[in-house]
């Protein structure tokens, strides 16, 4: 994977793409640049797929086409195949030819047949048009600026500041042209808020346990073509734990991470599972007195995210990364996007099914503004490539067939994985509870003290060009007992919170830092 930056008009600016593309650095380990008269493009490299060859920006054979690309694209060897035997000649093995190759053997349509988490822009040298297209669920970041008659693509936010303009995203499962000098006019070419609609649903429990079981194995399996070590997130919970499960049967060399405060309940139970496992364990404990504005402040930066409860998560998520980068593992898998294709969150069972089922697709199209951004920039930050197989689009679309009561049973979240997956798991796993990555890690009351400074420090580095700090969203939904379009209203009127809001969320917080710590139950 990498960051990339591209500059594409009259007057382009070398000064200021340099700061650009200067910005993602963390990205990758190589920086290379390419100028082709009024078009800058540079890419902050990370060598994962086909590591000496497939360097970017990369070039059609003709050189007509220019490519700055950021993912992974898991089918690419069936690819690679499929364009040989139309008579196209590849130079290389990597996932990043093929992506050029694709688009030049079926258009638009090539987006269709990439499975994979990817960004990336095209542009058509001769007449400087620029193709932008995001992977469906928005796993891999991707915005946009024009000003001053020239297009600004990049990879983050902190890329497209020195630009000096408005910064959009590129919405996930979007592609589309830019003329020269003009905005991009996009479009979906896959609908995140109708999958599933028109397909039949799947009642029978064995039946849908048998396609979740078998859809992600097959999500996970295709996610660990790599000769690297491959690196597990795990907090010891029902979804990193069926992770490093299957990548521990098909990719013995990796090792899991966890990260939380001495005592918490994510280090006991990951701890019991990975003696369970025989995986090698890195643990990163860290004293909630360590999380100090420093620290906050690095998590806003690299972070760029717009919810509090985001920022927070970020603030766990950074040093993980940290340490997964200094441990020397570059492709790490994490559980991420479970919850919210299978009900872990008590708001999709507190409604009807048609509710339920607005508020699973609202989540799922905003996930790459909250916990996909978290863990692209957390670990990209460190130049760690992550890869997420809860959120491959057949397994988003099978949960999506999946009614409501399939999904919480017998007091369970996500009742219909754990059935499926009742025969490989351990028990104490099976009866674990849902509770989130803050909390679980007992780090959340500590970042909560400094939640009235995290707008002002967003503000500071510009991010406002963007997006501003705003209300959680499940809090609004919570006020507006997850009525949907009253919170979604509600969050338009006032994005943010009010004085009132802070000043007891401020004394909630300092109370529970005043509590003595409480010791993991034994499992």
């Amino acid at each position: 994977m990498c960051g990339i930056v591209v500059t594409v008009g009259a007057g382009a600016d070398e000064t200021t793409f340099r700061r650009m593309i200067g910005a993602i650095e963390p990205r990758g380990e190589t920086t290379e640049l390419l100028r082709h008269d009024d078009v800058l493009a540079g890419t902050q490299r990370l060598h994962i797929v086909d590591r000496e060859r497939a360097v970017q920006p990369w070039v059609s054979a003709d050189g007509r086409y220019l490519l700055c690309y950021n993912g992974e694209i898991f089918n690419h060897r069936e690819l690679h195949a499929e364009l040989a035997r139309l008579g196209r000649t590849l130079r290389t093995e990597s996932d990043t030819e093929v992506v050029l190759e694709a688009f030049l053997a079926w258009g638009e349509t090539a987006v269709h047949r990439l499975r994979g988490e990817f960004a990336f822009a095209i542009v058509e040298l001769p007449t400087r048009r620029t193709y932008l297209a995001r992977d469906p669920l928005g796993v891999k970041p991707l915005y946009w600026s024009a000003e001053g008659g020239r297009l600004h693509v990049g990879s983050e936010v902190k890329a497209l500041v020195p630009a000096g303009g408005r910064i959009t995203e590129v919405g996930p499962g979007e592609h589309g042209w830019a003329a020269p000098g003009e905005p991009p006019k996009l479009a979906p070419y896959v609908d995140l808020l109708a999958l599933g609609a028109d397909e039949a649903p799947i009642t029978d429990a064995d039946e849908a346990a048998a396609a979740v079981r078998e859809t992600l194995r097959d999500s996970i399996r295709v996610r660990l073509d790599t000769d690297l070590t491959v690196g597990v997130v795990l907090s010891g919970g029902l979804d990193s734990t069926l992770t490093l499960l299957h990548v521990k049967r098909w990719h013995p060399d990796c090792v899991a991470f966890t990260i939380g405060a001495p005592g918490s309940e994510d280090l006991d139970y990951a701890r019991r599972v990975t003696a369970d496992l025989g995986v090698p364990h890195e643990v990163i404990e860290l004293d909630p007195r360590q999380v100090r504005l420093a620290e906050i402040r690095e998590a806003i930066r690299i972070g760029e995210l717009t919810e509090y409860g985001d920022i927070i998560n970020a603030v766990v998520s950074v040093p993980l990364f940290r340490r997964i980068r200094d441990a020397g593992v570059k492709v790490v898998l994490t559980g991420d996007g479970s919850d919210e294709l299978f009900g872990g969150y008590d708001m999709y069972h507190r409604v009807g099914p048609a509710a339920a089922r607005r508020l699973f697709l609202h989540k799922i199209r905003n996930l790459c503004r909250t916990e996909l951004q978290r863990v692209d920039r957390a670990s990209m930050g460190q130049g760690v490539e992550t890869r997420i197989p809860f959120l491959d689009l057949a397994l988003v679309r099978l949960a999506m067939r999946l009614p409501v009561e399939l999904k919480r049973r017998d007091g369970r979240e996500k009742w219909i994985v754990r059935r499926a997956f009742a025969d490989v798991l351990p028990e104490y796993v099976l009866r674990r509870p849902k509770n989130p990555l803050s909390y679980s890690s007992g780090l959340h009351e500590r970042a909560r003290l400094y939640k009235p400074l995290f707008p002002r420090l967003h503000r500071s580095f510009g991010y406002e060009a963007y997006e501003p700090v705003r209300r959680d969203f499940d809090t609004l939904l919570q006020r507006y007992d997850h009525d949907l379009d009253a919170a979604v209203a509600a969050g338009v009127a006032r994005h943010d919170y009010t004085l009132l809001e802070r000043a007891r969320d401020l004394a909630g917080a300092a109370r529970q830092n005043l509590a003595p710590p409480r010791r993991a139950a034994a499992h």
